[in-house]
């Protein structure tokens, strides 16, 4: 680890331990929420619920340090992309969207970008702000981790039963 990695994660480790006010070690969902929309980041309960899942890696409902540090990661990738294109208007227009989710490693087909535009573009004015862009890109991760567990063969198509349907209906509702 170099000097620029070890005060980067020095800061995050500051963070981290603000945010956990309990000492527990792990941050909920709720602790998470209220930090981010310190930095003026609003985001519901259940997109920040959603951050939480898809770097929970023991399943425990909550966030540790190292955990936090990978989700920092992806919102650091998704955070650049925006800012890239961005061009100091505050948000991005659909064009750009989409150049920012190529550049993050989302190939999206037209009616899928539309259809995911049209659900997170929350003013509805065409016009994505950095927690609009973000709360996408959370949905897009989560929906590519869901996926790829069942995509076993890495063939880029699945072919489910009804259980497995159910249950990939059930996790989408969790937005």
């Amino acid at each position: 680890m170099n000097e620029t990695d070890e005060k980067r994660a020095a800061v995050l480790r500051e963070w981290f331990d603000r945010v956990d006010s309990d000492k527990s070690g792990s941050i909920t969902a709720l602790q998470l929420k209220t930090a981010l929309a310190v930095g003026n980041l609003e985001f519901s309960l259940s997109v920040v619920q959603q951050m939480i899942r898809m770097y929970d890696f023991d399943r425990n409902g909550t966030m540790s340090f190292q955990e936090f540090v990978a989700l920092n990661n992806f919102l650091l990738k998704v955070q650049h992309a925006f800012s890239d294109l961005e061009r100091g208007r505050g948000f991005l227009l659909p064009d750009d969207v989409f150049e920012a989710l190529v550049k993050i490693g989302f190939m999206l087909d037209s009616p899928a970008f539309y259809s995911v535009c049209e659900s997170f573009d929350q003013s509805k004015n065409g016009r994505f702000r950095l927690d609009d862009f973000i709360s996408l890109c959370i949905f897009l991760q989560s929906a590519r981790n869901l996926f790829n567990s069942f995509d076993t063969a890495k063939q880029g198509r699945v072919t489910l039963d009804l259980n497995q349907f159910v249950y990939c209906r059930y996790d989408s509702t969790m937005w």
